[in-house]
């Protein structure tokens, strides 16, 4: 018995989903059941490797989720739309689906997910987070019996590329940016990347996985890597840390509500995300009892991507051969919860700070600093005066565990001291 797959794409991630599938000797034997019966593609005439048979490949997506014999439809064109419509049209046909699009199901999840409720059919998507890297099943399956506290993780690889190069080579964003264009690490448009919302499309999903609640992505703060310069880098170097673009959720005391962003952050270099260089990804979790864990491993790329899309593809194959007469969805598999999470405003959030100040060469500035945080409650962990910059003086400040609103109310009063000149930089401490 066979099972018929349509794939929704044929790019990078389709011909490595299809490599894998058409060579199955020596891998997981439920892929020698798996038949790609329909690829749909943009263009007949562009030529593809693997080659696949006459009538495969087709311009019309439409067909493929119509087709009444294929029963998993793999989504693989990215963006929202037409991928959107094209996953509801196939959930209404009672098709199951595996995708590696983040976008569609941070922003759409809870449409799709209550269609495939609906329809009895099951949504995968261990590829569109950590590329090859196991997390989505762990944390619904292994990691699910556990009362999780935090996921971190560093689940860009285009932006960890970046930082990781700007630290080695002291380099500033923009040259390292278009160094990583130039090696394909970057996209023409690396907004998504830099930018942070890649990754907060990809913690919106694991979220949802760890704490068992719906998470409306529009209502994540978001804050890229632009503003990180070599200056900060160095001085983040000799205070002990190494800067990351960290995508955090973490669990409030009340249990109630959650903390879900994305930022730049300094790491402490004895910390375990400090190490994780290049391009790969690593997620943190912490629980009860688990205590901590972390996955690590390729997080983009052809294999590694379509790795984690064909296990989706497997599995799915293992649960319809085994269950076939089963109307029922396993609960470890499918997205059983339905309500949102409450998000914590950024404002009510309590961290640590890094800011850097230049400032007027004159007496008294770091006492006007001190006066201004303290009567907001910013209690400060160290007030460095690090050099000059253009005849200005460079002030370092690294708070203690403060409420991000205190803190940003204390910028507002400071901008206005006539010592200070500007606050080149602001940025989060883990």
């Amino acid at each position: 018995m066979t099972f018929k797959i349509g794939l929704l794409g044929y790019g990078t991630v389709g011909t490595g989903t299809a490599e894998i599938i058409l060579d199955p000797l020596g891998r997981n034997k439920l892929l020698q059941k798996i038949e790609i019966a329909k690829v749909g593609v943009r263009s007949l005439d562009k030529p593809r490797s693997p080659e696949l048979p006459a009538g495969v490949l087709t311009t019309d997506l439409e067909a493929i989720v119509n087709d009444p014999e294929i029963e998993i439809v793999v989504e693989l064109l990215g963006g929202l739309e037409p991928s959107r419509s094209l996953i509801l049209t196939a959930i209404a046909n009672g098709k199951h689906i595996v995708t590696a699009n983040k976008a569609v199901i941070a922003r759409h999840g809870a449409e799709i997910y209550n269609a495939a409720n609906d329809a009895g059919v099951y949504v995968l998507l261990e590829a569109a987070v950590g590329g090859g890297i196991p997390v989505i099943k762990p944390l619904k399956q292994s990691l699910g019996v556990n009362r999780i506290q935090t996921v971190i993780g560093i689940i860009n690889g285009t932006t960890n590329y970046i930082l990781t190069q700007m630290t080695e080579e002291g380099a500033d964003f923009d040259e390292v940016l278009a160094e990583a264009q130039k090696l394909g690490y970057a996209e023409a448009d690396p907004s998504a990347d830099v930018d942070g919302y890649d990754a907060a499309d990809k913690i919106a999903i694991l979220a949802a996985i760890a704490f068992g609640g719906r998470i409306k992505r529009d209502d994540i703060p978001c804050e890229g890597i632009r503003q990180i310069n070599a200056t900060d880098i160095s001085y983040a170097d000799d205070l002990g840390f190494v800067i990351k673009l960290l995508a955090i959720a973490k669990a409030n005391s009340d249990k109630d509500s959650l903390q879900v962003r994305v930022h730049p952050t300094l790491v402490p270099k004895d910390h375990p995300l400090a190490n994780v260089n290049g391009v790969y990804n690593a997620i943190l979790v912490e629980g009860d009892p688990l205590g901590r864990v972390m996955l690590f491993g390729p997080g983009a790329g052809k294999g590694a991507t379509a790795s984690a899309v064909v296990s989706d593809i497997a599995t799915i194959v293992g649960i319809l051969q085994t269950n076939s007469t089963s109307q029922k969805l396993d609960p470890l598999l499918s997205c059983s919860h339905d309500h949102f999470s409450e998000l914590t405003p950024i404002t009510e959030v309590e961290t640590r700070f890094y800011a850097r100040f230049l400032c007027q060469d004159v007496s008294g500035v770091i006492g006007h600093l001190g006066m201004s945080f303290g009567k907001h409650n910013v209690s400060l962990e160290s007030v460095v005066q690090i050099g000059f910059q253009d005849e200005l003086a460079e002030i370092v400040v690294v708070t203690h565990n403060v409420q991000e609103g205190n803190f940003r109310q204390a910028l507002e009063e400071i901008k206005n001291l006539d010592a200070i000149d500007s606050i080149p930089s602001i940025i989060r401490v883990l």
